[in-house]
């Protein structure tokens, strides 16, 4: 008798997901043609483990005795942090560090991978996500960040992301933290005021400019009663905020100009726009005008950026949760990280890199019908008549022949005795073709061919028998060394049928 009370419950932890064979097909896709414009622009793979040192993961994480805010973490058999990585950029950093005398800089190189998040799940927030990274270690100038910017220009595009559809939006943290120093917030000790000033920023195209106005004063009220504390400053602080943020036009030239008002005399300020003056001019040269667009209300959130900052985002409208209609927002960004090598070596090391969300990206890419359940033609169905050693060797002969010939096949492996369930498990799978030998056809040396899906389709529509013998015919039997010959012809039948509609 069993124990009720020992079974076990199948549960999938919250904020991960199973992926089934469509999905997984359609991100390898997508992840493959990526890759192709990564490599067109010379950036080479690599990959790095999982599991870093939870101290190589970067500043941004809270320091506690047990990091286990932010990121999964577990202590190693010599009483070390391990942490499953956060991003893909910090593991790169490590990797540049350990390996920087044999490695050729500048070094460009691109990675994609899982990353995790020990972070509260909700609708479209996950705690295990794939990310696409590009970066460039060892490039100082900010070539390499519009080169970043025009790549992921590209890869949208590449995509079927049409121009007008997307736009990469381009600033530079100098230019703030110009703005932020003429207001009084610079030194380590305004480092929590400015991280406020920097989220309150990023919300504008959320709240506007209403709402980013109260949450660099006293604070935000949002509709259902919470407040958000604000960054606190007053009234001539928050004007010139707000006038870096209104500087963007839609002429690059012309927000370039607006900036050098807004941060005159600041020289990091004015540092931070000449930089963004240089990748104008580049964009300019390559025609990225309407595709690449300088824009300070830009800041991206973590704190190891140190100059220009970008973010891929998608304009079109989808529908929410909620049934709203909304703009689809960001699918990536990036950023110069000078700062993140220089921990393991104790000398600059300057770096930029840009992040593709894998999986927001598909899912933009399924709104506008770019990417969907890819077409892969499911196993063609050698069935078993009989289980002897013998017959059992004919059936795997043919299955191999299909297999040697390119063909998915595949030989039943279930209860062999109830021939309709070999059908019934042929229709599930949408298997295109069954092939059946039984004792007197193999006393014939032949085989029969079963089409599943001609099949399906006059059952449905022939209804004289004259239809029927005009008809492409749904069974035939052919002899044991055609097998593969005819199989090739009928699945290319049905390939044209697809093409055409019919099927």
């Amino acid at each position: 008798m069993t124990d009720k009370t020992a079974k076990m419950k199948a549960r999938l932890p919250r904020g991960f997901v199973d992926r089934v064979p469509e999905d997984l097909r359609a991100a390898e896709k997508m992840l493959a043609t990526i890759r192709s414009v990564y490599e067109l622009y010379g950036f080479e793979p690599i990959e790095t483990p999982l599991v870093e040192y939870t101290d190589a993961l970067g500043k941004f994480l809270p320091d506690q005795d047990r990091p286990n805010e932010g990121v999964f973490s577990l202590q190693d058999d010599d009483e070390q942090w391990l942490s499953l990585r956060y991003d893909l950029t910090a593991p790169l950093a490590r990797h540049v560090a350990e390996n920087f005398n044999e490695i050729q800089l500048p070094f460009r190189t691109y990675r994609n991978g899982w990353v995790f998040r020990n972070e509260k799940p909700g609708p479209g927030r996950f705690r295990q996500f794939m990310q696409f990274d590009a970066d460039t270690v060892g490039a100082p100038g900010v070539a390499a960040d519009a080169e970043m910017c025009m790549m992921a220009a590209d890869t949208l595009e590449r995509l079927g992301i049409a121009r007008g559809d997307y736009v990469i939006r381009v600033n530079n943290r100098k230019v703030l933290d110009g703005v932020l120093e003429s207001i009084g917030l610079a030194g380590d000790e305004n480092a929590n005021r400015r991280l406020n000033v920097l989220r309150a920023v990023d919300k504008l195209d959320k709240f506007g400019e209403e709402g980013v106005k109260l949450l660099l004063g006293e604070g935000r009220r949002d509709e259902s009663g919470d407040f958000t504390k604000g960054a606190g400053l007053d009234a001539a602080a928050i004007a010139k905020v707000l006038e870096f943020t209104a500087a963007g036009s839609e002429d690059g030239q012309q927000t370039i100009a607006n900036l050098r008002k807004v941060v005159e005399g600041n020289a990091r300020g004015v540092e931070g726009v000449e930089e963004l003056a240089q990748m104008q001019a580049l964009f300019d040269a390559g025609n990225y005008q309407g595709r690449v667009k300088i824009d300070p209300s830009v800041v991206r959130g973590l704190e190891y950026y140190t100059g220009p900052v970008y973010e891929a985002e998608l304009q079109f409208d989808v529908t929410n949760e909620k049934g709203e209609k909304v703009v689809f927002g960001s699918v990536g960004g990036g950023g110069r990280y000078d700062g993140l090598v220089s921990r393991f070596r104790g000398q600059p090391v300057p770096a930029t890199g840009f992040s593709i969300g894998v999986s927001r990206l598909m899912t933009a890419l399924k709104n506008l019908g770019k990417i969907g359940q890819e077409e892969t033609i499911a196993p063609v169905l050698v069935t078993v008549m009989d289980g002897d050693a013998e017959s059992l060797g004919h059936y795997q002969k043919f299955t191999q022949s299909l297999r040697d010939a390119g063909i998915r096949a595949e030989m039943y492996q279930g209860n062999w005795k109830k021939f309709g369930n070999q059908l019934k498990y042929a229709d599930r799978r949408n298997s295109p073709l069954a092939i059946i030998q039984g004792g007197d056809e193999r006393a014939q040396g032949e085989v029969q061919i079963k089409d599943l899906i001609e099949g399906k389709r006059l059952s449905g529509e022939i209804e004289s028998n004259e239809e029927w013998r005009a008809s492409r015919p749904a069974q035939v039997t052919v002899k044991e060394q055609d097998l593969v010959t005819e199989v090739q012809k009928i699945l290319a039948a049905q390939a044209d049928d697809r093409a055409k509609g019919l099927s």
